[in-house]
């Protein structure tokens, strides 16, 4: 493997959070864990490839339900004395004076190296840029996205690492792409013009969420008393990400190629951005997830060994159990079905759709039929994102014993909810779910899914095979209606019947669903064709102009 991979392009990945484990709270939710799947799964297969990021200090919100039933958010100081001071400090011009940032080095969880870049330097003023993850407001957004982009560019110089290819993922690394033609423009003597040429071709870029919350935007004053400008004028700013400057406009501007997360999210995400000028083309590689983080090891002895699932499964889903009992003092049954439901909380997602018509849930609760768990956080400025979270927990308030909610929701709680539950249940507006990786988690599990056909689902689902659909892809008036309806006619025809009438059969199911999920949804996949389908080509023209 080593010898073949030294053929291959060096990768430097660029994002804004990172899910390597619970102890390290650098990350908020799917796009950081999915970032650190990468780095383990590059570090599995001894891909060429570094890290780029930041060390937060005060990480994402510590989100708990306070006496009213309504999210609080609280910020703590962490420190991590495991990590490697690297002795690199770069400068990131922010609101006309400069940032030191300090740089660290972290290597402790299967990755491949991961430099953090850290603005808690007795030299700064403003010495918390680097504190919250994803917080305050578009100033201190801005100011983050600086150190990320133009200080990890310069962090690469530093460390005498040159990249064949830059890999932005998600918008928040665009500024790296301005550095790099502020570079060729100020030091090489290029024409706008021809230094962006250069450089696109040595940029791919990872397009997310067909949400329009989360693709940024900034007004050009602001950029421009940010410093975000970096020597470019408003006219090249404009070219790139137009007015207001869109991040993830300058990103498939900026950029050679571009991936979609999903085969059905790449339709969408063409769909999304066809209007814009001059942008790359965008490809889909769906996402996948990291074996040895997410899989239960008893589960897949017991898959490999072929032996019988059920006895490994009601072990996890014991200690779920008991994890559950610790936390929230309730005694959940271990021979109830029970569906998991955990994400972050937004609208599209319809955390609360299984609750929809009273009639039909409730009996299932009361007579203890079913068991619901939800975990999930809002975003500390999302109000809507905090009311789904209350909404939540009075539901778990009003069927105690039969629906749960977890607070706080990190990844621990991920991995004992992804192998513990029976079924994982995903039920978002079609086409506004990009992947969902957690459903893969689940799968590798044999944890079944019950999912609307959005995001990655469409592409693993044999229906009553190793999971069930909910719906058949419908998209337009009425949604929510035809939605529901199929719901709780797969849930109550088939779902609930095959637990406990069908025991064998279900067990079969556990199979083909492990069998589906574990190289197809896997981040060994996922790298490997990121390598074949966006990087390569990327590579051979970058070298061939050295």
């Amino acid at each position: 493997m080593k010898s073949k991979n030294n053929k291959l392009p060096k990768v430097a990945y660029f994002c804004m959070e990172y899910g390597l484990h619970e102890e390290f709270k650098i990350y908020s939710g799917g796009l950081g864990i999915l970032a650190g799947d990468y780095m383990k799964a590059a570090k599995d297969g001894s891909y060429p490839m570094v890290g780029i990021g930041i060390l937060w200090r005060q990480g994402y919100t510590r989100q708990t339900i306070d006496q009213n039933g309504k999210p609080c958010d609280s910020f703590h100081e962490y420190s991590y004395d495991s990590l490697e001071d690297t002795g690199i400090e770069v400068k990131v011009r922010i609101r006309g004076r400069q940032v030191t940032c300090k740089v660290w080095l972290c290597q402790n969880y299967g990755n491949v190296p991961l430099y953090l870049l850290d603005t808690n330097h007795p030299d700064n003023a403003d010495r918390f840029i680097t504190g919250q993850l994803y917080g305050w407001f578009s100033e201190e957004r801005i100011a983050q996205e600086m150190v990320l982009g133009i200080g990890g560019v310069k962090v690469l110089k530093a460390l005498g690492y040159t990249p064949d290819i830059y890999h932005f993922n998600e918008g928040h690394a665009v500024f790296a792409g301005i550095e790099l033609i502020r570079d060729l423009m100020d030091n090489d003597g290029l024409s706008f013009k021809d230094a962006l040429s250069k450089v696109r071709k040595k940029i791919v870029f990872t397009t997310h969420t067909p949400v329009d919350a989360g693709n940024e935007v900034h007004e050009h004053e602001l950029l421009q008393y940010m410093g975000a400008y970096n020597g470019l004028t408003f006219g090249q700013m404009l070219k790139l990400g137009g007015d207001p400057f869109n991040m993830t406009v300058a990103g498939l501007r900026l950029s050679y190629k571009a991936n979609a997360v999903a085969q059905l999210h790449g339709k969408t995400a063409k769909k999304m951005w066809k209007n814009v000028d001059d942008a790359c083309d965008i490809i889909a590689i769906t996402n996948g997830v990291h074996n040895g983080t997410w899989q239960d090891e008893s589960i897949k002895s017991a898959y490999e060994a072929e032996t019988d699932l059920w006895i490994p499964h009601i072990e996890a889903k014991r200690k779920m159990i008991y994890e559950i009992s610790k936390r929230n003092f309730v005694n959940l049954d271990e021979n109830v079905l029970t569906i998991g439901f955990a994400r972050r909380a937004a609208p599209y997602k319809r955390s609360d759709f299984i609750f929809r018509k009273k009639d039909i849930i409730e009996p299932l609760l009361k007579e203890k039929k079913l068991q619901l768990i939800f975990s999930g956080k809002a975003h500390p400025n999302d109000l809507t994102g905090k009311e789904i979270v209350s909404t939540l927990y009075k539901m778990s308030e009003k069927y105690p014993g039969s629906v749960v909610f977890i607070q706080d929701y990190d990844m621990n709680i991920g991995k004992l909810l992804t192998r513990g539950c029976d079924v994982w249940l995903n039920n978002p507006i079609r086409p506004m779910e990009a992947s969902g990786t957690s459903g893969m988690k689940a799968a590798m599990n044999g944890v079944l899914n019950l999912s609307i056909l959005d995001g990655w689902w469409p592409e693993g689902c044999k229906h009553g095979k190793n999971g069930w659909q909910i719906g058949d892809g419908y998209e337009g008036k009425d949604q929510d209606n035809v939605d529901l309806k199929s719901l709780y006619e797969v849930l109550l025809e088939e779902v609930i019947p095959t637990y406990y009438e069908k025991r064998s059969k279900w067990v079969d199911m556990m199979r083909e669903s492990i069998k589906m999920s574990m190289w197809n949804f896997s981040a060994a996949r996922m790298i490997e064709e990121y390598y074949e389908e966006l990087y390569p080509k990327v590579s051979k023209e970058s070298r061939s102009k050295k």
